[in-house]
């Protein structure tokens, strides 16, 4: 399998600089102040029910809005912009009886972004910009039951995932993204299945791209929703050897600190940050408490530190935060990864690391057994 030329020349980039991605799609479709009619558009003038707050929907009804969005992210200095995929795969589309539209959503989306990115990069030759295809959490769970009375119960199977990631892995590459991310992780289960879906696109097309990864810690439990530590999260990953790794979502900058700190000590790839602006304000313009200058000075903060390669901003970040967090980080240097002695690293919600110590015995239960577990087979 050959590997995308991207993926060396951003490890050259991100050793001399940070690089930054952008901010937030829904904060920004917010401002358009868009109807009804403007989610519908002409092809979906006749449809059976409400498609207003499907944003992923407007990069075919008003192509014009999210094109503009990612100009003014670029515009504003961004490096890596996301496609307006959140939500565009079958299971988010199943809200909207949409399902049958999800990989064309993604290409389209895809399309636009390049499309952007090429213009921008038109005018100023010394640019040179990336785009990232975004890959939600979809709204089930494959670890969490939504049911408090059937805790075994689960709203979606593995299988399930892997089938709805990998049509949408396919759509975005198919409209040429030059980076994956599977972002806002709240259950890792989920992740794994786009992991999985992922290898398999790219044994397909033969052409491994950099992927990037991002975890969203929910509080200061320091856990993700289904339950693990920062560390824990990694160990469950780790093998899939993402180009980046970091955090992003339901937290500010400042709040985010311990948990990018930690991230930054356990691995040996790359680390991206990029929070919300603070944390919900509903009396802000934004919905949320933090000024540009108040994210670019925590974001500064973490950077100073030597925890960061590649910064930007979510729920809230307009392109003003990404300006404000651009001139304050510019002239930062890059975390160095610092790789990590070989060891058998486990985890569940906690992490388990087993040593190499004269004597140490670690006993594992027999239900974790293929042998013995159908369930657990199927699993593993």
């Amino acid at each position: 399998m050959r590997t995308s030329p991207i993926i060396e020349e951003l490890r050259e980039r991100l050793a001399s600089r940070i690089l930054f991605l952008d901010g937030a799609m829904g904060t920004m479709v917010q401002r358009h102040a868009l109807e009804e009619a403007d989610f519908r558009g002409e092809r979906f003038a006749n449809h059976s029910g409400d498609l207003k707050g499907n944003n992923d929907l407007l990069s075919l009804t008003r192509p014009d809005v999210i094109r503009g969005i990612h100009t003014e992210f670029l515009e504003a200095g961004s490096d890596i912009i996301e496609t307006n995929t959140f939500s565009a795969t079958r299971i988010g589309m199943a809200d909207y009886s949409l399902e049958s539209i999800a990989r064309e959503l993604n290409v389209a989306s895809a399309k636009l972004a390049r499309e952007a990115v090429e213009a921008v990069m038109a005018k100023d030759a010394s640019r040179r910009c990336y785009v990232a295809g975004a890959i939600g959490p979809t709204n089930r769970t494959a670890s969490l039951s939504p049911d408090v009375n059937d805790p075994a119960y689960r709203a979606v199977t593995f299988d399930e995932l892997v089938a709805t990631y990998r049509e949408q892995t396919e759509g975005l590459i198919e409209g040429g993204v030059d980076i994956l991310l599977p972002e806002t992780t709240f259950d890792t289960l989920n992740l794994k299945a786009a992991l999985f879906a992922i290898e398999q696109v790219f044994e397909d097309t033969g052409e491994r791209l950099p992927v990037m990864v991002s975890v969203t810690i929910t509080d200061a439990s320091g856990r993700t929703l289904s339950g693990q530590t920062t560390e824990a999260f990694w160990n469950s990953i780790a093998h899939a050897k993402p180009f980046t790794v970091g955090i992003n979502c339901a937290l500010g900058a400042k709040e985010m600190a311990p948990y990018i700190r930690e991230l930054s000590r356990i691995t040996d790839t790359f680390v991206h940050c990029y929070p919300n602006a603070g944390l919900p304000n509903p009396l802000a313009e934004t919905g949320y408490d933090e000024r540009p200058v108040d994210t670019a000075e925590a974001l500064r903060d973490l950077a100073d530190q030597g925890l960061l390669n590649v910064a930007g901003g979510c729920c809230g970040t307009t392109p003003a935060h990404l300006k404000a967090i651009i001139e304050s980080l510019a002239d930062v240097k890059p975390r160095v990864p610092q790789a990590r002695k070989a060891s058998l690293r486990l985890s569940g919600l906690e992490p388990q690391e087993i040593g190499d110590s004269p004597g140490q015995l670690a006993m594992v239960g027999e239900r974790t057994n293929v042998m013995g577990s159908p369930k657990f087979k199927k699993l593993i």
